[in-house]
């Protein structure tokens, strides 16, 4: 099986390298950027059609819905039936559903494929990837995905990947604006920034982090004969009594907290459990 890589920045080049010993041809817009990956032993493309016509599965991975377009439109044109076009940039779901309605034609398949874990996993191969499309172009799939990544789940029909990745990315970036909150907080307590960093990382290294809560295959309420539901409970006083004292505290240094009084709010009902103003 030959495979293609297109978009070799700094996620495509390194999940790329773990597949150019393995029957790899590999194109970018930058010559320069396909040096590295000749030398370990892919074949360099000139143009996106050149992959296209070479390769059973071809991965791309470039900036937006406007590339990925762009470079799907090229691939259509040149692969052969039976082709699977796997797109691993951040884009809408709508752009991989309508990928996929145009490729029928031409009996090409489209996964979308996103992925998480950084440049960091892409570098060590442990990369997270969310993939939508049929179960026989998963499967063909699976193989080369295996090369930079140690999490494969199929998520469902094309559009599946691409809607896990943006609800994984929103968990992440508004954590991003939660650890602004809690740096302000801590550094008008006189705390050191840097220290409450190294506490963070190395104690979410050892509970997971926010994605130790997501527990449970729905959102709606649980019973409280549920198996999580008294463990669910301890989290919920627990969460409750410590935003209680954060936010006192942020009273205190007149500290602005938008976010932990609205996550005070809507702590319980997250977890699954009652309104705390019901009742």
């Amino acid at each position: 099986m030959m495979y293609g890589f297109i978009g070799l920045g700094q996620m495509g080049a390194p999940m790329a390298a773990h597949l150019a010993d393995q029957g790899l041809i590999v194109y970018d817009t930058r010559t320069e950027a396909l040096r590295p990956l000749v030398d370990k032993g892919a074949k360099a493309a000139s143009s996106v059609s050149e992959v296209a016509r070479a390769a059973d599965v071809v991965s791309v991975m470039v900036r937006d819905d406007d590339q990925v377009n762009e470079v799907a439109s090229e691939i259509l044109a040149s692969a052969r039936p039976g082709t699977v076009l796997a797109i691993h940039s951040t884009i809408r779901a709508r752009t991989a559903e309508d990928l996929s309605h145009r490729a029928q034609p031409y009996g090409i398949e489209i996964v979308d494929a996103p992925v998480t874990g950084g440049f960091m996993g892409a570098n060590a191969g442990t990369l997270a990837v969310m993939v939508g499309g049929t179960a026989e172009a998963f499967a063909r799939c699976k193989e080369p995905f295996e090369s930079w990544a140690d999490l494969i789940l199929h998520m469902g029909p094309v559009g599946a990947g691409t809607r896990t990745k943006l609800a994984r990315n929103l968990l992440h970036f508004v954590a991003f604006t939660a650890a602004a909150e809690a740096q302000r907080l801590a550094e008008a307590s006189g705390v050191s920034l840097r220290k409450l960093a190294r506490a963070v990382r190395h104690s979410d290294a050892i509970t997971g982090g926010a994605g130790s809560i997501m527990l449970r295959s729905t959102t709606a309420p649980l019973a409280p004969d549920d198996e999580l539901y008294d463990i669910l409970c301890h989290v919920r006083a627990l969460g409750e009594k410590d935003l209680t004292l954060a936010l006192e505290l942020a009273d205190e240094l007149a500290v602005d907290t938008p976010l932990a009084r609205l996550a005070l709010t809507r702590f319980a009902t997250g977890l699954g459990l009652e309104d705390p103003t019901d009742g």
